[in-house]
């Protein structure tokens, strides 16, 4: 059995750094929801403002009448990623009523195609400009260019964490990301309805296409306290 609800920012926090392949917690936060499976704390959804502050522009959709939809960090659970990910959309539109579209990004460079979007059926978009990103040379994994910073260390919140030097990465190209959305009403999904393009083919391994082998931790690590 799922269950969500709100959690603070700590437990968001707790989720992302243990379980999210990223490890890096999103500065802004609109809204995160806490996931439960049996009484047991899975892990957390995370939506906020995102990398672009004129993220629904293109897409007719105001800055604060949608979101983006920023982090799935779960440990093992039985339950699909598909069906967890709904209530939260849910309870997110009920506290935020302006709201009428939630986006979300898919990284081949992860191996990410989109499969959970699909699987939920929302609008395929096509894909981003391509960028450039850093890998770090000791473990070949791409970072995320907020946590590579020329001083060695970047705030998170209300704290300093350890970073990484560009000295100790290369710059790599990236492949574009791909765009999904989800329309909260029905004007909304009829618009992205018209612009919807066909859903990519899978490009990688994990379940339904999208979430990484899932790092070390068990669950039930933190308080069942939705409010924690």
């Amino acid at each position: 059995m799922i269950r969500v609800a709100p959690i603070s920012t700590t437990a968001a926090s707790y989720a992302v750094e243990t379980w999210h392949y990223s490890r890096v917690m999103p500065r802004s936060p609109a809204q995160a929801f806490g996931v439960w499976e049996d009484d047991d704390y899975i892990g957390a959804v995370i939506f906020g403002r995102g990398a672009a502050p004129n993220l629904g522009r293109a897409y007719g959709v105001g800055r604060f009448e949608c979101v983006e939809l920023v982090r799935v960090a779960l440990t093992a659970h039985r339950a699909p990623v598909s069906q967890i990910i709904p209530p939260t959309v849910k309870l997110l539109a009920a506290s935020s009523p302006s709201l009428r579209a939630v986006f979300s990004f898919a990284d081949p460079a992860h191996g990410h195609h989109g499969g959970i979007y699909q699987a939920m059926n929302w609008t395929y978009l096509g894909t981003t400009a391509a960028a450039r990103g850093w890998r770090q040379r000791s473990t070949g994994k791409l970072l995320h260019q907020r946590v590579v910073t020329t001083s060695g260390v970047v705030r998170q919140f209300d704290r300093w964490v350890k970073a990484v030097t560009p000295a100790e990465c290369d710059l790599v190209e990236l492949p574009p990301k791909h765009r999904y959305a989800l329309g909260l009403d029905r004007g909304m999904r009829r618009a992205l309805d018209r612009l919807a393009c066909p859903y990519p083919p899978a490009c990688g391994r994990g379940l339904e296409g999208e979430t990484p082998d899932v790092p070390s931790g068990g669950v039930g690590s933190i308080p069942a306290d939705r409010s924690q």
